[in-house]
């Protein structure tokens, strides 16, 4: 088990791409502080039920003191944080997502959630990896920060942001080991994709060069890669996770 005595924080952990992480790195040893705005405790569970160590906490990425308390769970539960998995994110569902049709209330909702829930997860977890010698974090990013994709502004500039933050972290905490890097998942075959029309699946599904959709299993293993020895030389990445996506010069 490539992750065995680490403590890993993994947010939105209640489904989806956060879910998948969790269950990941419980599976490579790691103890995992079960993060998500739900109140639904069935991924740490299930983590326990399988001999893993893990424990569920609600918290809102956007809250500076549920982040301190999420910290000061892992610690008390585990031991000093090592590894960050930023998953948690939403996309706009208040109003259009153009750039002109976009409303503050929309570009607050996406932006306070994807990017300052990001800068606040690394706030909290970042000194105390300095004082432990090091440790490890990956922030969801998205292929909509990469290429343009109709109807994202704000989740565009929110992702876009979360890449940016990520090289600035990489450079700043790299002298103290502490490695920062960020995924870009093309479409992921989660339960947001649950009011897409069957034309919009089979569009964003000929979009990937691998024709699938991608599953929660394949960002996770991409992060176990960053969490593990193997990504002791990787700091500042942008990784697509995308199928071919983003070399394949269309957007559907």
């Amino acid at each position: 088990m490539r992750l065995e005595g680490k403590v890993a924080i993994i947010t939105g952990a209640a489904q989806g791409i956060g879910q998948g992480c969790a269950l990941r790195m419980a599976a490579e040893g790691a103890s995992v502080v079960c993060a998500d705005i739900r109140g639904d405790d069935a991924t740490a569970n299930k983590i326990v039920a399988n001999g893993g160590n893990a424990v569920h906490v609600t918290m809102d990425v956007r809250s500076a003191p549920d982040w301190e308390r999420t910290v000061s769970t892992a610690i008390e539960r585990f031991g000093p944080v090592d590894l960050l998995g930023n998953v948690a994110g939403v996309v706009n569902t208040i109003s259009e997502d153009t750039v002109v049709g976009l409303t503050e209330e929309g570009w607050s909702f996406v932006l306070d959630s994807d990017l300052k829930g990001t800068w606040l997860g690394m706030r909290a977890v970042i000194p105390g990896m300095i004082e432990n010698g090091g440790g490890r974090i990956v922030n969801i990013s998205s292929l909509a920060a990469l290429v343009g994709l109709p109807n994202l502004a704000s989740y565009s500039a929110a992702k876009g942001g979360v890449i940016a933050l990520t090289q600035q972290a990489a450079l700043e905490y790299a002298p103290h080991n502490v490695l920062v890097n960020a995924i870009c998942p093309g479409t992921i075959d989660t339960p947001i994709l649950a009011d897409i029309t069957e034309q919009q699946r089979k569009e964003n599904t000929q979009a990937h060069m691998l024709k699938r959709l991608g599953t929660p299993a394949d960002i996770a293993g991409t992060m176990c890669h960053f969490f593990s020895a193997d990504g002791s030389f990787l700091t500042g990445l942008t990784y697509p996770v995308d199928g071919g996506w983003s070399v394949n010069g269309r957007s559907y």
